[in-house]
């Protein structure tokens, strides 16, 4: 059996706010996180998907060790990340990188390209040759697909997209066994995301790492992905292999979501498009419904579903699901959108 690179166990994150006066101060908190539990193989990618809000990112950010979680496990090849103390987790930080959503934003505007990309080789590697940095730097441009002579340009001077190549450089130069995506190329035209894409593809391949790739499109989780995590208010809804769940979702909010990707074809989108929209808007995180949290959206609740909160179980052919009627509804897609 292979031993997972990454098990995460039962993470929780909480946020506290405050509302009134300080003599009617109350306190409320925000489960931006519940439970999340799952393993990551090597050379895997694990796609997490859900509706913006869902706590995709702050997982991801828990992962990391950037947030702090009130509850549970992060085992990074057999050793809790959560028990570290800051310089230990510092350390742990090379094997373990991250990619930003905004591809601009998430780089210093006042530092070249090749001052970005190997900042990380300065901060890890402080004794390290100059020209020795700068040649890693160049070899890094040329592995993501930009010109190295373009390594003293700035920012502004580079495409959305290119940023983005700029930013996947900078989490590679240090030779990462895991990479998490934290929405990399909803900022990006269309055409561009499949470059992005089939570039991280590429690299996974040439590299063998581990990926977790976050998005709120299935359509783009669907080419990268080996196994998918459904979330949904900060709680897993369902985790299934890839293909399985674009054939046949096991969760109401997994089928709602696939079912909302736009199909260029109106005769089949009609067809697959019968009673499977969302209905409603995404409850207060600061009151959510009580029994399964998806009850007050969803198309096939009973009344059970109002009063008892499903347990993640796992099903007979491997997947796991968080939904009471799982095993009664027949959520088989017409064709694969």
């Amino acid at each position: 059996m292979t031993t997972p690179v990454l098990r995460v166990q039962d993470l929780t994150v909480d946020f506290t706010s405050y509302t009134g006066g300080l003599l009617q101060r109350k306190e409320r908190v925000l489960r931006a996180v519940n439970g999340i539990s799952f393993d990551l193989n090597a050379s895997e990618t694990l796609g997490i998907v859900g509706e913006s809000g869902s706590g995709k990112s702050t997982l991801a950010r828990a992962i990391l060790g950037l947030i702090k979680p009130n509850r549970g496990r992060v085992m990074w090849q057999g050793e809790d990340l959560t028990l570290l103390d800051e310089e230990e987790l510092r350390q742990k930080r090379k094997e373990i990188q991250i990619v930003f959503q905004d591809p601009v934003a998430s780089l210093n505007p006042r530092m070249t390209a090749g001052d970005i990309i190997s900042e990380p080789l300065w901060t890890f590697y402080p004794n390290m040759a100059p020209l020795q940095v700068e040649e890693r730097a160049r070899g890094m441009m040329k592995m993501v697909g930009l010109l190295p002579n373009q390594i003293n340009r700035y920012p502004h001077q580079f495409s959305g997209g290119q940023c983005q190549r700029i930013g996947i450089a900078r989490s590679l130069v240090l030779n990462p066994k895991l990479v998490i995506c934290d929405e990399p190329v909803s900022a990006l035209d269309v055409s561009i995301q499949a470059q992005i894409i089939n570039l991280l593809k590429d690299l996974q391949k040439k590299l063998g790492l581990a990926l977790i790739f976050i998005a709120h499109d299935l359509s783009l989780v669907k080419h990268i992905s080996d196994r998918i995590l459904v979330m949904y208010m900060g709680s897993s809804m369902e985790l299934s292999e890839r293909d399985a769940l674009y054939r046949r979702p096991l969760h109401p909010y997994t089928n709602a979501l696939i079912k909302s990707v736009p199909i260029p074809d109106p005769k089949l989108a009609a067809r697959v498009r019968q009673d499977n929209w969302l209905t409603g808007d995404i409850p207060s995180p600061y009151d959510p419904p009580k029994g399964c949290i998806f009850n007050t959206r969803c198309l096939y609740k009973v009344s059970r579903c109002e009063t008892d909160v499903p347990a993640l179980r796992r099903m007979e052919h491997g997947d796991w699901v968080a939904c009471h009627r799982a095993e009664e509804l027949d959520l088989t897609i017409c064709q694969d959108p």
